[in-house]
């Protein structure tokens, strides 16, 4: 790319050549500066030589998984990086986001999606600068510090809000002081984000927390494409926590809300009683 080209400059990572001429050309079409790669050694190579203003990621990549290619590409320069998956990817996601990706689209995707994905991750890395779509502000998508402790935790989660030392609900029991959670008096491992989510669930207990609020509280700095990320955290603590992740008394879905702690364990959806026979 040239140097002086003042356009939006993407890096597309992605083996597929199909993908790789339809995607690197529509981008342009759109007005960005498309610098293409078909496996993580050569993006890495690329994004050393001159990091870009966002990369495109596909996951599954040949010789170097996506994951690792984040994780390297994350070292090296706070650059967004929007990862592709397939649908079958899902832990490959998280654990990209967790790495410190931006957000993710999942495969097939329209072109359309894709650049309004882009956009949304470039205005709130930067303030845009008006003009063309391709176009970035002077400071350019590298302003913002992504890894500032101050602002988020080594995991990119916040902090729990302020709540007593100890919780229990059923045989679970949290400790907020330790960070530790026990179901039925052994411990259980919960990561970072897991312990996060359980504690916003519990300031205070039976609240029920929106999707959205969820999401900025514990990715506050990304962009999550859909809701998919959180549904597979909350999945994971069931698994944990609960006796029959399945059929969950504790962790409740609140439809088209969100998610509640049910401190007595009553069924989240009972059956509706029926009028008796006459």
């Amino acid at each position: 790319m040239d140097a002086a080209d003042d356009r939006t400059r993407v890096l597309l990572v992605e083996d597929e050549a199909s993908y790789r001429e339809a995607i690197s050309t529509g981008l342009r079409q759109e007005g960005f500066a498309v610098e293409v790669a078909a496996d993580g050694i050569e993006g890495l190579r690329l994004f050393a030589e001159r990091p870009p203003d966002i990369v495109l990621l596909d996951l599954l990549l040949p010789g170097m998984h996506g994951t690792e290619v984040c994780r390297r590409m994350r070292q090296l320069a706070p650059v967004p990086i929007l990862m592709v998956s397939a649908v079958d990817a899902e832990l490959d996601v998280v654990l990209g986001l967790e790495l410190g990706a931006a957000g993710y689209v999942t495969k097939p995707f329209r072109l359309r999606e894709l650049v309004a994905r882009m956009q949304a991750i470039l205005r709130r890395v930067s303030p845009p600068v008006a003009g063309a779509p391709g176009t970035p502000s002077e400071a350019g998508p590298t302003g913002r510090d992504f890894d500032d402790p101050a602002a988020v935790d080594p995991e990119g989660g916040p902090a729990p809000e302020a709540s007593p030392a100890r919780i229990s609900f059923g045989s679970v029991t949290v400790d907020f002081t330790r960070r530790e959670v026990t179901v039925a008096g052994a411990g259980v491992h919960l990561s970072r984000r897991e312990f996060d989510l359980l504690a916003t669930l519990l300031t205070p207990a039976g609240q029920v927390r929106t999707r959205d609020e969820l999401i900025d509280r514990l990715w506050p700095h990304q962009y999550l494409a859909d809701t998919r990320t959180l549904d597979t955290h909350i999945h994971r603590l069931r698994a944990k926590l609960e006796a029959d992740s399945a059929n969950p008394q504790y962790i409740v879905t609140v439809r088209g809300v969100g998610f509640r702690i049910d401190p007595e364990g009553r069924h989240p959806n009972p059956p509706v009683p029926t009028a008796p026979d006459r």
